[in-house]
This record gives C-alpha cells, sequence and structure tokens, in this order.
C-alpha cells in the first residue's frame, strides 16, 4: 500500500468515527446495513472467503443457506463497526444493560481470587463492547494487544479509540507483549485477547470443525507461567442493542507433560468453546481471511 492510499485509508476511517458516532442510532443502524448489503452484493474476496469458512462451520448448509448466512454476517460486521464508532460516545450504564452476560459469576469470582485472569475471545460479534462492559460493569480494566495496522496512523486512531474507552493496548509485534501481560497477570490484573487466529505463524495447530487450523498459544503460556485463570468467553447478538456472552469454565493447566504438551492440550480446549459459541452463532463470526492450514497453503500453490 502506497503513501497516498495509506493516507486515504486512515481518512476514510477517521471520517466513520467523526461522522457515525454523531448520527442517532437508528440511522446508524440502518447505515451500517446498507452498507453491509452493498458489500455482500458485490460478491468480492471478503464475502467469498466469509461464505467458505461459514460452509466448515455449517457442512450441511446449501449455496442459498451460505448466502443468507454470508448476509447476515456481513450485517454483523457492519454492526460491530457502527458500535465501535460509537463507543466513546456511549453512556457508560447501558453497558450493564445492553449487554448481559451468562455464567457471569465464574469471572468475577476468578477476578476476586487475586491470580490474574486471561479471558479469550474469538472474533465474535463486537469485543470492544464486550471490554467497554468489562471496565464499565465489572469494573475492572484490562489490556490487551492489538495487530499493527497498516497504515500508522490508522493503528494509532485504533489505539486512541481502545484507551478512550479504558483499555491498555500493547501492540502486537515488537516481543514485549508477553512480558508486560504476565506482570499485569501476576499483579491479580485482567488481560483479554481475541485468540481464534495466529498472526505468527508459529501457533500451535488445532482441531476446529474437524480439520485442522492454528490458533495462539499466548493464552495457555499465559496461564502456565503466571497461575492465572484462563477463561474462554464467546459472544453473540440479540436485537438491537442488546448483545450476550458466555463465561466459559477455567481451561486448567494440565498436572502432567511438557509445556509444549500442556500448551496443545489447553489451546484445543479454548478452541473448542470458541467452536462451540460460533456453531451457535454462526453469523457473528466476523472471520474474512483465510483461517484452515488447508485454505492458507492454497493461497501459497
Amino acid at each position: 500500500m502506497g503513501a497516498a492510499q495509506d493516507k486515504l485509508v486512515d481518512g476514510l476511517y477517521g471520517l466513520g468515527w467523526a461522522g457515525v458516532k454523531k448520527l442517532p442510532e437508528p440511522a446508524a443502524v440502518a447505515l451500517g446495513r446498507r452498507i453491509a448489503d452493498f458489500a455482500w452484493k458485490r460478491r468480492g474476496k471478503s464475502v467469498l472467503r466469509l461464505e467458505s469458512n461459514l460452509a466448515r462451520v455449517v457442512p450441511d448448509a446449501g449455496p442459498e443457506r451460505l448466502r443468507e448466512l454470508s448476509r447476515a454476517g456481513m450485517r454483523s460486521y457492519m454492526r460491530y463497526w457502527m458500535e465501535s464508532f460509537r463507543l466513546p460516545t456511549m453512556d457508560p450504564e447501558r453497558f450493564g444493560t445492553d449487554v448481559e452476560f451468562k455464567d457471569e459469576h465464574i469471572l468475577r469470582e476468578a477476578l476476586a481470587s487475586g491470580r490474574g485472569v486471561v479471558v479469550a475471545l474469538p472474533h465474535l460479534a463486537n469485543w470492544d463492547l464486550a471490554g467497554a462492559w468489562a471496565i464499565g460493569h465489572i469494573g475492572v480494566p484490562f489490556t490487551t494487544v492489538a495487530e499493527r495496522l497498516k497504515p500508522e496512523t490508522l493503528y494509532d486512531r485504533f489505539v486512541a479509540y481502545r484507551e478512550s474507552l479504558g483499555m491498555e493496548v500493547l501492540p502486537h509485534s515488537g516481543g514485549a507483549a508477553f512480558g508486560i501481560l504476565a506482570r499485569r497477570l501476576r499483579s491479580g490484573g485482567l488481560v483479554c485477547l481475541v485468540a481464534d487466529r495466529d498472526l505468527s505463524a508459529s501457533g500451535v495447530e488445532v482441531d476446529f470443525f474437524g480439520a485442522t487450523a492454528r490458533m495462539p498459544a499466548g493464552p495457555a503460556l499465559l496461564a502456565q507461567q503466571t497461575g492465572a485463570v484462563l477463561l474462554p468467553a464467546t459472544l453473540h447478538y440479540g436485537d438491537t442493542p442488546k448483545m450476550y456472552g458466555r463465561i466459559h469454565p477455567e481451561v486448567e493447566v494440565p498436572k502432567t507433560g511438557t509445556r509444549a504438551e500442556k500448551t496443545t492440550v489447553m489451546t484445543q480446549a479454548v478452541a473448542d468453546a470458541f467452536a462451540w459459541g460460533i456453531a451457535e452463532h454462526p453469523e457473528d463470526w466476523h472471520m474474512l481471511q483465510r483461517l484452515w492450514l488447508e485454505d492458507l497453503e492454497e493461497r501459497t500453490l
């Protein structure tokens, strides 16, 4: 991407942040749906990739059902963006009414234990809204990691936006993130990581909907190294503006095995929790990139 295109992309995102949050909520919802339907009708690479991914999640779905799911998926994806643009201006009291987690007590009890907590989430519904819920409703700030985006000014916008919600954001690249996350956990803090797609190409291979995918080892390694509680969480949308989530039971560190073996077992358990949530609400899984190893290998041929 050239400098001129970088500037254009950053400008468009900036326009979204500046413009959408000024719209009345019904207008923002309607705009997001129109944009989603336009993108879906164009049948671009992202939409086709989403349908390919959904075909693994819902293997008995025919072409018509997959098209319905991908259309709903694009609407869900744009709902995420419209909500995210508006989050900094939302009344914090809404986080307690517009977001509802099943088994919330599991998270509260883990935080009260003082061991530190790692919450691992997939790209379901709105993970930023879930983070705002944790800060505004549970009353606990947390640390997370963000992928460095191009252009750098766009990454800076994302970081500033998430920090405005009360999050501590670390860059994915650079090598220092793991140590900082470990320190936060040893002091009893909360770490939230989106963990259904490995960005380093050195993650853990897991069985995911009957095929091999690679997911980050970080959540499992952090739990092993610091003694923190590892909790998978899944999300899904309800009627606007409601979002629902579930805190899954703790993924415990196996009592035997090497560190690598323990990491594999724990990461598979996290993947299984993710698969449960995604299968329940496939239209809310915003995976518009290649994920399974077979698909990644096709790209390199």
